[in-house]
């Protein structure tokens, strides 16, 4: 099947009401005919996409270890506090997002090539001087850098600010500096914002 036809169609089956299973599942039929969905309701259907915000969403659900401590007690909170100070950013801001991003993995390198804590990828974290993703202090710093621009450009409209960490600020702009329809954009903006407010954010 054509490239843009499936990600039609991956787009209008992840906008629906995110179900139990979790994540894309396809499977091709005896014609030849490509079936996409988030419900594998036959057997045939196999695993091609998952979904990555479901930890998040399960430790809101039932925090446990690290996602159970105040923010203040969490991994790599002094960095935290660095980059808080440093940039402005809220610090319980920072800690939800690198909950949902990484999950506290210093090490998490998305299939798209996001590295880190809080997920950056090359090219933007070298446009704040970082050259080394997978240390804590320079994620964070240039996570919370990038934050801070995104909040300004926004008019520290905080949805957007994360609409535009998840899909890119062209993005949000293309689309009339609303949030794009991407189904991933639009599960990663309030599941941020729900961790965000569990710190104690406003």
């Amino acid at each position: 099947m054509p490239l843009r036809p499936v990600l039609f169609c991956l787009a209008i089956v992840v906008s629906a009401p995110a179900p139990a299973a979790g994540g894309i599942f396809s499977f091709v039929d005896e014609d030849g005919v490509e079936h996409l969905s988030n419900i594998p309701d036959d057997r045939r259907y196999r695993l091609i996409l998952a979904d990555r915000f479901e930890p998040a969403r399960a430790a809101l659900r039932a925090p446990r270890g690290v996602l159970a401590l105040p923010f203040g007690e969490r991994p790599f909170h002094d960095a935290v506090l660095r980059a808080s100070s440093d940039t402005g950013v809220d610090a319980a801001l920072l800690h939800a997002v690198i909950t949902v991003e990484s999950g506290y993995n210093r090490g998490a390198v998305s299939p798209k090539g996001a590295t880190g804590l809080m997920q950056l990828l090359p090219a933007t974290a070298s446009r704040y001087g970082t050259v080394n993703l997978l240390d804590p202090g320079e994620n964070i710093r240039a996570g919370a850098r990038y934050l801070r621009d995104l909040l300004a450009l926004f008019d520290n409209n905080l949805e957007l600010a994360l609409a535009a960490y998840n899909a890119g600020e062209g993005a949000v702009i293309r689309y009339g500096r609303r949030l794009p329809p991407y189904a991933e954009t639009r599960r990663y903006v309030p599941l941020v914002v729900a961790h965000y407010q569990r710190l104690g954010g406003r």
